[in-house]
């Protein structure tokens, strides 16, 4: 029993000594993933491509429409189609031209390049979300490896304790008893278990970070998480919660809002484009008229028309009234968007703040006074079955809180790293606001 319980000691006493973090370039390796997620982003090409287009036809919206040319023969005699019978004969070529409405076509090119000007903002939410993505995915990814490494450790120590307490059983001099050669026989294959689980949702966080950095793209082996920090420190360590006009003043310049913002201005243009309809549209006409000299050889005077053309826009309950109500119906309904997305971002903010708090105080705990305490009971419950006054399966189970709690502390840190990640999303600032 003695030697037994010395391999005992000796087993445990070694597999639980505290792990050293090797200081690497986690930190690195995420950034540089994220700019590979950003420079293979099709949405963000796919961006420029529309905001090119936006900006062509925000040129081509502001010209005249082409003037319309008219070549005709008028006035021919059905009888004998002779030139020069008749003096109303003639041949004409003319042109017209027409004006638009007001400033509608003004109009139209600033809405063009309103709507166009969304794009810059909207490609850096989107850099913004790609980052927050895989960040999140890299952290996840992270902690199943940090685990996998954790419980790796306490595998090759359960084969041992295995080993050990057969060891002991087969003696005949120890008080081990069969179920705990069994026990520690199970409580090895929970930890298969839980390593097979913990590798299966590694590689599924692999799979959807090959979506961000390429199907070839190997996440490399870190030593710990990414140190990630804070936009705005400040926000969060106070021990009341900012009121929402601090969080207002953080997310109006979020470049989602901004985004927003650009098609409110491009709806309260359509709003002045529509009320150009109330406006005439103007057209100006000419035409020349060339006829034949008459039959007795005398000249004719050939003809010049100029005119111009105009609606008379009176009938307007049923068109333009409607238009620029409905016009006005789309500018309200983007300042509700506007509203609404703020509120989102303003609700995500105060529920990160909650949860960052809660995070750091459970964090506190694990890291002084959890885990200590779960590794004097292990300590205890150890030295208790070494004197013959303890239960095996209480000493192992002993280990394996310890070991839970240690995976545990592993999932809160990466909790902890996810969030702060979402709180940059939100607190990301738009151009316009730098």
């Amino acid at each position: 029993m003695i030697k037994a319980a010395l391999l005992l000691t000796g087993v445990l006493g070694v597999a639980w000594m505290p792990a050293i973090a090797v200081a690497g370039s986690e930190a690195d390796s995420l950034q540089k993933a994220i700019q590979i997620a950003i420079d293979q982003d099709p949405w963000l090409t796919g961006s420029m491509s529309t905001e090119a287009a936006l900006e062509n036809e925000a040129i081509a919206s502001a010209q005249l429409p082409d003037p319309q040319i008219s070549l005709k023969a008028g006035n021919l005699p059905v009888d004998t189609f002779d030139l020069n019978q008749e003096g109303m004969t003639q041949f004409s070529v003319g042109i017209s031209q027409k004006f638009p409405r007001g400033d509608s076509l003004a109009l139209a090119k600033q809405q063009k390049q309103q709507i166009a000007a969304q794009q810059p903002m909207l490609r850096q939410d989107r850099e913004a979300r790609v980052e927050a993505t895989v960040s999140q995915l890299w952290l996840e990814a992270t902690r199943a490896q940090l685990s996998i490494e954790r419980i790796e450790r306490d595998r090759s120590l359960f084969e041992q304790l295995a080993d050990v307490a057969e060891v002991s059983y087969s003696s005949a001099f120890g008080m081990t008893r069969q179920d705990d050669v069994i026990r520690a026989q199970l409580e090895l294959t929970r930890l298969e278990d839980r390593l097979t689980d913990l590798r299966q949702q590694q590689e599924a966080v692999e799979r959807q970070l090959s979506e961000w950095l390429g199907s070839d793209a190997i996440m490399p082996v870190v030593a710990d998480f990414p140190g990630l920090e804070l936009e705005e420190p400040k926000l969060f360590t106070a021990v009341e919660r900012p009121n929402r006009q601090a969080w207002y003043e953080r997310v109006r310049y979020h470049p989602a809002v901004l985004a927003v913002d650009k098609s409110i201005d491009a709806m309260e243009i359509g709003v002045d484009a529509a009320r150009q309809q109330y406006k005439p549209e103007w057209g100006v006409s000419a035409q020349y008229g060339y006829r034949e000299d008459d039959p007795m050889g005398g000249s004719r005077a050939d003809l010049f028309s100029v005119g111009v053309t105009f609606d008379v826009p009176i009938f307007t309950e049923n068109r333009q009234d409607k238009r620029v109500a409905a016009a006005a119906s789309r500018h309200e309904s983007v300042q509700y968007q506007r509203e609404s997305l703020i509120r989102e971002l303003i609700a995500r903010l105060e529920t990160n703040w909650a949860k960052l708090s809660r995070l750091d105080e459970r964090l506190a705990l694990y890291g002084n006074r959890l885990l200590p305490e779960l590794s004097e009971q292990a300590a205890a419950s150890l030295n208790a079955y070494n004197n013959d006054d303890g239960d095996f399966a209480e000493a192992v189970r002993a280990r394996i809180d310890e070991t839970n709690a240690s995976v545990e502390l592993i999932g809160l840190k990466a909790q902890r790293l996810k969030v702060i990640s979402d709180i940059n999303y939100l607190l990301s600032q738009g151009t316009s606001a730098r």
